[in-house]
């Protein structure tokens, strides 16, 4: 049976990379795939762009309101063969979409591969990463390191959120980077904790730590 697999990492852990990487590999070896993104995702605009400079089109955009599923099969019927669906961003994903994604693994026998953030810059899941937690078949994570410097080895845990440079912990959960002056930093938990501030579960109660 296919499987529906979902790679979660912070920012900077190479996950369209390794999309990019995935892809190659299929072809290279006489394979056929599907790469898609949302919509919402306006960097680069049609095209995947990795951090360490690779590019590439993507076959469609996914639009809040797509069936992914009927999309798949109708280009499989195109082309006749599909190895793999490759989604980048799937944080961004609605959670019926990846359902959809689910049932194109386990029922069409059509493996799909997706990456993305487990959690926005404000330690909440984003809905399509929830949803991909509580389907996927099989979870992997992209490690990335702590970007806060000054010599801290830890892994990144957490995205952060930064305005003019400023550290936030407020605003819309979808502003994509490079955007109304944002840009973003994965740190490991406790630096998330020093820089940002404390987080907050859905019933409002606060973590906090004492500084040294």
């Amino acid at each position: 049976m296919s499987k529906l697999y979902f790679t979660h990492g912070t920012m900077g852990a190479q996950k369209t990379t390794q999309l990019l990487a995935a892809a190659h590999n299929f072809e290279e070896h006489g394979g056929s795939v599907l790469i898609t993104k949302p919509a919402v995702d306006t960097k680069g605009d049609r095209h995947l762009v990795s951090r360490i400079g690779l590019r590439r089109e993507v076959d469609f955009l996914t639009t809040p309101e797509m069936d992914i599923q009927a999309e798949v099969l109708r280009r499989r019927e195109e082309r006749g063969r599909i190895s793999a669906l490759l989604v980048d961003e799937a944080q961004f994903l609605q959670p019926a979409q990846v359902d959809q994604l689910l049932a194109l693994a386990v029922i069409h026998a059509i493996p799909v591969m997706a990456w993305g953030l487990r959690t926005d810059f404000r330690t909440r899941s984003f809905p399509g990463s929830l949803r991909l937690l509580e389907t996927a078949h099989e979870l992997r994570e992209s490690i990335a390191m702590c970007g806060h410097g000054g010599g801290c080895e830890h892994r990144a845990h957490f995205n952060a959120r930064m305005v003019n440079g400023r550290f936030v912990a407020e605003g819309d959960q979808v502003v994509i980077d490079g955007e109304a002056a944002v840009t973003y930093t994965a740190l490991c938990a406790r630096h998330y904790l020093e820089d940002v501030g404390p987080i907050g579960a859905d019933n409002g109660e606060r973590l906090r730590i004492e500084r040294a």
